[in-house]
Parts: C-alpha cells; structure tokens; sequence
C-alpha cells in the first residue's frame, strides 16, 4: 500500500476496527489482505465500497454482526453461525469476504449442506474469483467471455429441465412431460383390463408405438438432463433421478429379451419376469412430484422427518413383540385344546396387533376370551396413542416444508410473470 497512514481503519456496516498496515499485509481474510498490494484509490475502490483518504478508513457496505463473528474466527480459530441469521446469507458473508464452508465448525457445515440442499442453493466459485479479482489480462477476456457464456446457457437449460417454473419454455416442457406420464399410466392400467387382449390383437402396433414414444421421450429427457446438470455424480444420486432410471430401463430389459428369446418357451418361463419388470413403470407417477408442489412437500417432509419415522417404526415394532407375545399366550397359550387357532404363533399374533393398533380392523381375527378382550382394547388405546407421539412432530415439518416451497414457487412465478411481460 503506497499511501494512506500506518493505522488502516475498517468500517463494516458502522462498526470500525483498526488496524495495523503490517497486519492487513497477511491478514486471512484474503479481501482485506487485498488492501495491501492496492497502489491507487482506484485499485481500493475495487476491493471496498468506499475509502477516506484523510482518515485512512475503507467502507464495506456489509453486514456488521456477521463480520464480528468472522473477526472471532481470526482471533481464536473457530466459526460458527450468527444466532437468527439464515445460514445462506452468513456463507454469502463468507464468500464476500474470502472464507469458504470448510471453514466452519462440523456441526454448522453440516446446517449449512441440509440449508443448502432443502433450497437448491449453489454458489459458484468462478462468481467468486470473478468478484475478488476483477482484472485480468485482454488475451483472456475473449475465452472468458466464451467460457461465461457457455456456462450461461447450459445453466438456462438447466433451470428449464429441472424447475418446471423458472420460463414459459420450463412450463411448456413439463406440461408436456405430464402428458407423456399420464398417456403411459393410462396404457399401463388399460393392459390389466380382460378386454384388453382382444383389442391388443387387433391394434397392437399403435399400442406398441405409443408406448415406445413415451419411452424415448422419457430416455431423452433423463440423458439431456444428466449432461446439463453441473454435478454428474450428485444427479445421479438424486432420489427421482434413480426412479427416472428404473421406471426407463424395464421396457429396454423386455424389449432385449423378446429379441433374444422370441415367441417361444424360453420366452413363456420368463413371463413372469417380463410382468415384474412391465409393472416397475408405474414408478412414472413420482415423475410427476417435479411439477407438482404437493409431492414435492410430501418428498421434502419425508427427507427432513426421517428420524421420526424411525422413531414411529420403532415404537410399532415394541408394541408387536408385546401385545404379540401376550395375545398368543392369553388367546392360545393357556388352552392348547380349546385354543383360538388364529393366534398359534406370534407372527400370526403381529398382524392383529398392526392392524389393532391402526384401527384398520379388517375383522379376518378377533380374541375370543375375554383377557384376550382387554388386552385388545388396551392394543388399540395404546395404538392411538404411540402413533400420534410423532405424527405431531411430522405434520409441523410438513406445514412448514410447504409454505417454503410455496414461497419458492411464488418467486419463480414473479419472474415467470416478468420474463413473458418482457
């Protein structure tokens, strides 16, 4: 730094600290530490937002809590979040100021992949080199340019793919994606009707070409999605991406045995497979949660209430070892001669505690001693009750899960809205 005093003052959304001009020379903030190698007011106004000559002081219109808690960092090692502060906007922090996730302690890194995966966040690290060091050479603006123009449109293409309401073409491509699933299932259940032999002898070309054009429009889609999705190992990862891949590849698998075997006995011993795998398809209805905000808040509660779920299967489990053991032994056990048949074995004993305990009650078995009838009343209140313990917990996560989604929505719709008014 070729000017300005010994004392260097930052002024961070109003709050200063001073320091050293040694000290910003190998500060770890590496925008602050940019100060240092700054030879004009013009290279500082490139790094900060504002600067005072007589009093040596840099503006940066930033966030001033979370800039304490980053200076925190650099005094003793260790950062965390700010208290009600969204975890997005404190890694925006970050960023800004030249830090990066790993950075954070365990526990915060790993709120800050949950925030970032609920809300599809990512944050590119060419915008981040292209913010702390905007000049560059003129031989390489030409391929930088090509190379941001590249990446621009690959992202639009993605967003149009993967979020049905970011364009007019995203809606335009999943209306029609819906279109195809929906012509699919009604192929898939109209296979099952008894009439549906008779008229597959008489039009089984069309059945069998209409059937091909949703799966080519399907396979298309997934391959086009796959090379334009920035992490390929991460899509394919991804939940509805394998439900993509099994509900695809069974039609190719039939397709390769009827050309193999042909009409045939080998062809007749794998039917059974052939149904198996022509049945997978119906996995094409999850395809629809891309487009529709119900599935997707359902999807999303299931992710983030797994540990209650776990919680719900083992507090059933409990209750079918219990009432289970004790329904055999009341209802069986004691009377080997005059027992009740139905309940001869524990498992047998398990499906009437599963079906007591959700108060389905299909009738199929029922005790007949009357300790075998208290004992059932109790099973069906203790059903109730174990049951609704973490229901409760899983209903919040989905009201909030969908008014986030909601939110997200409404966005896309705004600049929807403002992209066809354009």
């Amino acid at each position: 730094m070729k000017f300005g005093k010994s004392v260097c003052i930052l002024n961070v959304g109003g709050t200063k600290y001073a320091l050293p001009r040694d000290v910003i020379k190998d500060f770890p903030l590496r925008r602050v530490s940019r100060l240092h190698n700054c030879a004009s007011e013009k290279e500082v106004l490139e790094v900060c937002d504002d600067y005072d000559r007589e009093r040596n002081e840099f503006f940066f219109d930033r966030h001033s809590e979370a800039f304490g808690f980053i200076m925190l960092y650099v005094k003793y090692g260790k950062l965390r979040f700010v208290p009600q502060m969204c975890e997005l906007s404190f890694y925006n922090e970050m960023i800004y100021w030249g830090l990066e996730s790993s950075h954070l302690e365990f526990c915060c890194q790993r709120r800050l992949d949950d925030r970032m995966s609920d809300t599809y966040t990512y944050f590119s690290e060419e915008d981040t080199k292209t913010e702390e060091d905007p000049r560059g050479n003129d031989e390489l603006e030409q391929p930088a340019a090509d190379r941001r123009g590249s990446a621009k449109w690959l992202e639009r293409m993605r967003r149009t793919f993967e979020e049905p309401t970011s364009s007019i073409a995203a809606q335009i491509l999943a209306s029609v994606s819906v279109i195809f699933v929906i012509v699919s299932m009604v192929i898939l259940c109209a296979s099952t009707l008894p009439d549906w032999k008779t008229a597959e002898n008489n039009s089984v070309e069309e059945h069998r070409i209409i059937e091909a054009v949703c799966i080519g429009w399907f396979t298309a889609e997934c391959i086009v999605r796959f090379i334009v999705s920035r992490d390929k190992c991460e899509f394919v990862r991804r939940p509805l991406n394998i439900i993509d891949l099994l509900a695809i590849t069974p039609y190719y698998v039939s397709v390769l045995m009827t050309v193999l075997t042909g009409e045939n006995s080998q062809l007749q011993r794998a039917g059974v497979t052939l149904r198996v795998l022509r049945m997978m398809r119906i996995f094409w209805v999850i395809k629809l949660a891309r487009h529709f905000l119900g599935l997707q808040t359902l999807g999303l509660t299931l992710r983030r209430c797994y540990r209650e779920m776990v919680m719900l299967l083992v507090f059933i489990c409990v209750a079918m070892a219990i009432f289970g053991a004790l329904a055999q032994l009341l209802e069986h056990g004691l009377d080997l001669e005059v027992g009740n048949e139905d309940y001869a074995s524990i498992p047998a004993a398990c499906w009437w505690v599963i079906i007591s305990m959700t108060t389905v009650g299909y009738g199929d078995m029922y005790p007949i001693t009357m300790p075998g009838r208290v004992l059932g009343g109790l099973c069906v209140v203790s059903g109730i009750v174990l049951l609704a313990l973490p229901i409760t917990f899983i209903y919040h996560s989905f009201v909030q899960c969908y008014h986030e989604l909601k939110f997200r929505s409404a966005r896309c719709t705004r600049s929807l809205s403002t992209e066809f008014l354009n």
